[in-house]
């Protein structure tokens, strides 16, 4: 749903996931960014490097539509979702997220009904922690949640620092998942 689109409570909400039952990792951001949550596009800001780091590893073209991506990548084996079902912010940025309105997407029924998935990877640091800290903590015994998790460098243009090169190197760790 787009900002414009939401209920009067001031939380943004992200969509869904994109999967199938046979789907072997799964990539978690925390909350999409406003020019995702407006076209209803993962990764949708032409500055984020999601994409090019995937045409790197995966050879899908980060210039096809975004529908033919979605659906090359998940047939790769890969899950994409975010970690936050909605939360207020202000901007795009993880750090401007208030923490008290975070709400999370059901990733136990996603993960008891994805038997395939072996591994977690975190799409920057406010994944991770907000994976720990709501998931981890709630169910810190249960069989169905991989022990598999790896935080990798965000691709958000926020995180300037490491170039697109640094980027698809780190991230070149899902290919020995897959």
């Amino acid at each position: 749903m787009a900002d414009s689109d939401s209920p009067d409570d001031g939380l943004l909400r992200c969509f869904p996931p994109l999967h199938d039952r046979d789907s072997r990792i799964l990539i978690l951001g925390s909350m999409p960014g406003a020019e995702s949550l407006r076209r209803q596009q993962y990764y949708a800001h032409p500055r984020n490097a999601f994409w090019p780091v995937i045409e790197a590893l995966f050879g899908i073209d980060h210039a096809l539509p975004y529908g033919e991506r979605a659906r090359r990548l998940v047939r790769q084996g890969v899950a994409l979702w975010d970690v936050m079902r909605a939360c207020r912010r202000r901007g795009s940025l993880d750090s401007a997220i208030e923490r008290e309105s975070i709400e999370t997407n059901d990733l136990a029924a996603f993960f008891q009904t994805h038997p395939a998935l072996d591994a977690v990877f975190f799409n920057g640091g406010t994944a991770e922690r907000t994976f720990r800290r709501e998931i981890v903590a709630r169910w810190p015994d249960a069989d169905w949640l991989p022990t598999t998790r790896i935080r990798l460098t965000s691709t958000s243009p926020a995180n300037a620092r490491p170039n697109l090169a640094d980027k698809i190197a780190q991230w070149q760790v899902l290919l020995s998942y897959l």
